[in-house]
């Protein structure tokens, strides 16, 4: 950072001293009783979570780069920390491992991996919360009836998890402590039903600060009138006197660094912490107002930074945390001074106030984290991922299982094993499109579209499919919109061409092989779609050219015609080939009815197929203006509007005469007594004709221009007929004017 950066840093840290001073107020009052709960949850000394909460707001503060996350003990490592502390026999050897993770943190951070949360699927990180969620009750509810068993663990991680239950649930009710019990019962409900009392408006006392400062009343209130209830002792938070600074502090065990056990819980703490961490700043950055984004690289150096100095003074893993951030942004922080302000008040808490901070129970800290627990856990996410389907689910469940039967880093590895499994089971059966056309008639064509990359995962379902493809059949594998295809899959296509197509009489071609191979393995092949535009010049090749396009539709040969984006716009720079009219009733997509490019058709919709000035207007546009040199008036059988139209003569004569129908009664094609409801569907049929006709009529004799280009040639005009059922488009001949004919002649 250069000394300009470092200026404008200072200013905006001081000019909005007014939200960030309170904002830090409050973000010190949620702090405190989480980073005691959450090194009760860890099984580490209580003050460790204190030390992180200070290096976090002071440390890592400073060098953030992010104007609103806060950092602090991380829930999301507290399973962690609580086995580690367990295996490896001591916590001064886990502060070995945590200064280690630090440093490969900061590794990370240089190396630029700030990308890597993106590589975890969502469902994986849910599940990983979940089972942070089920381990948070499992430990805590010790605490929170006030058992005292295998130093206040419910589960001792050490050993099969559910080793001894039976015994253990029999301890737990013989050794309930009803002060503690109620205590929970009492700040439980306070949380829950929290934003429906009064005391919701109370910005600056969060419910978790609450419910200690309730919790010591209560104790108190019970040594004085309900001494059975009253709770002392281990029940209580239990922070040495600080009587010197150095006081506070614990250092790692150095003699275990040739330790397995401390390098693999150093790479899980890195890991998990970072992942934890750049999705806490994402979900931070989305909350800022301002929308501001904080680099994800920086923020891993400053996170192992933190985290090297905690392992060397005592503290447990620290990372982003969304809930101390939220509450910052909610108060309105303005920049990171306020995390700043929240690391010094912690700070003087711990030097100054650590008589009153033992006098809180544990059962109250245990209840703030029963209700986090129960909310990364909820019943309603957990059903929210099942009706995503099996590939979100599994994953999602065999995360929360590895995760309480192993550890962290394997559950999440396992689970991430599943989600591959997924991917690639994806790949195997969606390697491309597949369509079977005239199932009918003796020769079945199948056309597969390749998809945009064709891999060797996708190897065995191409295979499974080409060579289980009916024999005497016409197969066309379309590649047009490949980008890549593996050589090995190329091969297959080889081989099956030269081989298995020719010995079961196997009509087999490739569409769209081309610059992306190398020589050798291009498929050399008769392609249907290589006419060059520039041939295109005439009214009367662009109408075969439609022809072509349509039966090929009809055989199910069609030519892939997508394009990507960036070439979309010089594509269109071409010439279109031909105007379009349609009927509004007429909803088939044109460029696939005769397998045209983009840009190659302009449509124009009217009702009825029956022009009037401005419509014969914008035809004149699309051929002048727009170097059409096909005009195309194109009705289609079925014709539910022109239906509609008659129906209502016949059924209602009095309500009036539909304008599709005028211009036919008035040139004396149709009159209303020859209607009936029994030949409805052929005066449709016979009436779409006919205004195909008239339009066709009215286009010569009521624009100058258009009449005497199509007269000289240098624009076509034409009609056709689209058949719904069958697919097929009947074209009339070119309109050819006497004067050209006696001319030529």
């Amino acid at each position: 950072m250069d000394k300009k950066e470092k200026n404008t840093l200072s200013q905006g840290i001081f000019t909005n001293l007014s939200k960030d001073i309170p904002s830090g107020i409050v973000v010190f009052l949620v702090a405190l009783p989480l980073c005691l709960g959450i090194a009760l949850a860890s099984g580490a000394p209580l003050i460790s979570g204190l030390i992180s909460g200070m290096i976090g707001g002071l440390v890592i503060g400073l060098l953030s780069r992010s104007h609103t996350s806060v950092s602090g003990p991380a829930a999301s490592l507290s399973a962690v920390v609580l086995v580690a502390i367990q295996l490896l026999g001591s916590f001064q050897v886990f502060l070995l491992a945590l200064m280690i993770g630090g440093l490969i943190q900061v590794a990370l951070g240089f190396l630029k991996a700030g990308g890597i949360a993106d590589y975890i699927p969502t469902n994986i990180i849910k599940g990983l919360l979940a089972a942070i969620g089920l381990i948070l009750v499992f430990s805590q509810l010790p605490y929170a009836v006030g058992v005292e068993i295998d130093d206040s663990r419910l589960l001792d991680y050490s050993q099969d998890t559910f080793t001894g239950f039976q015994e253990r649930v029999q301890m737990v009710v013989s050794s309930i402590a009803p002060g503690a019990l109620v205590l929970s019962v009492i700040s439980l409900g306070t949380m829950i039903f929290w934003d429906n009392t009064p005391l919701k408006k109370l910005k600056l006392f969060p419910p978790s600060l609450f419910v200690v400062i309730l919790g010591v009343a209560l104790n108190q209130f019970f040594k004085l009138f309900v001494p059975e209830l009253f709770l002392d002792g281990v029940h209580l938070v239990n922070i040495p006197e600080i009587s010197h600074f150095s006081a506070l502090f614990t250092f790692p065990d150095f003699s275990a660094i040739n330790d397995g056990k401390v390098w693999t819980y150093a790479f899980t703490i890195a890991i998990i912490g970072s992942i934890a961490t750049l999705l806490n700043l994402e979900a931070t950055d989305n909350l800022d107002p301002h929308k501001r984004r904080s680099p994800p690289n920086q923020e891993l150096v400053a996170q192992g930074v933190g985290n090297t100095l905690t392992g060397l003074l005592g503290g447990i893993p620290i990372t982003s945390v969304i809930v101390r951030s939220s509450v910052n942004i909610e108060a309105g922080a303005e920049s990171k001074l306020s995390t700043l302000i929240h690391g010094f008040l912690l700070m003087i808490s711990v030097l100054f106030l650590s008589n009153i901070i033992n006098l809180i129970p544990l059962a109250s800290l245990a209840s703030i984290l029963l209700l986090v627990g129960y909310k990364l856990t909820s019943f309603h996410m957990i059903r929210q991922m099942y009706r995503k389907g099996w590939p979100q689910f599994l994953p999602f469940a065999v995360t929360i299982i590895a995760i309480l039967f192993t550890d962290v880093l394997l559950g999440v590895l396992i689970g991430s094993s599943i989600s591959v499994f997924f991917l690639l089971r994806s790949n195997f059966h969606n390697p491309y499109f597949i369509e079977a056309t005239n199932p009918s008639s003796k020769k079945k064509t199948i056309r597969l579209e390749l998809s945009n990359e064709v891999s060797f995962l996708n190897k065995p379902a191409i295979k499974r499919t080409l060579w289980n493809l009916p024999k005497g059949s016409k197969v066309i594998v379309d590649a047009s919109f490949s980008s890549y295809i593996e050589p090995d899959i190329i091969e297959i296509l080889e081989d099956y061409k030269q081989t298995f197509a020719i010995e079961n009489n196997i009509d087999f071609s490739i569409l769209g092989m081309g610059e992306n191979f190398t020589a050798k393995k291009k498929i050399f092949l008769d392609r249907k779609d290589t006419q060059d535009r520039s041939d295109l010049n005439a009214p009367h090749k662009i109408l075969n050219f439609l022809e072509e396009g349509n039966k090929r539709y009809i055989d199910g040969d069609l030519v892939s015609r997508r394009y990507q984006n960036k070439k979309l716009k010089d594509f269109i720079k071409v010439d279109p080939l031909a105007v379009m009219v349609n009927c509004l009733d007429m909803r088939e997509p044109l460029n696939m009815l005769m397998n045209t490019g983009i840009g190659d058709l302009i449509p124009l919709k009217v009702a009825g197929n029956l022009l009037d000035n401005h419509l014969i207007e914008s035809i004149e546009i699309s051929c002048r203006n727009q170097k059409a040199r096909l005009i195309l008036i194109m009705g289609n059988t079925s014709n539910k509007l022109i239906l509609a139209s008659l129906k209502k003569l016949v059924e209602d004569p009095d309500s009036g005469i539909s304008p599709l129908l005028v211009p036919a009664i008035k040139e004396k094609f149709l009159a209303p007594d020859q209607l009936s409801k029994a030949n409805l569907v052929e005066w449709t049929e016979r009436l779409m004709t006919w205004n195909l006709a008239y339009s066709k009529k009215l286009i010569l004799t009521q624009n100058s221009y258009l009449n005497y280009e199509i007269s000289r040639g240098n624009i076509g005009l034409c009609t056709a007929i689209f058949d719904r059922k069958s697919g097929k488009i009947d074209f009339s001949p070119l309109y050819v004017s006497e004067k050209v004919t006696n001319n030529n002649s």
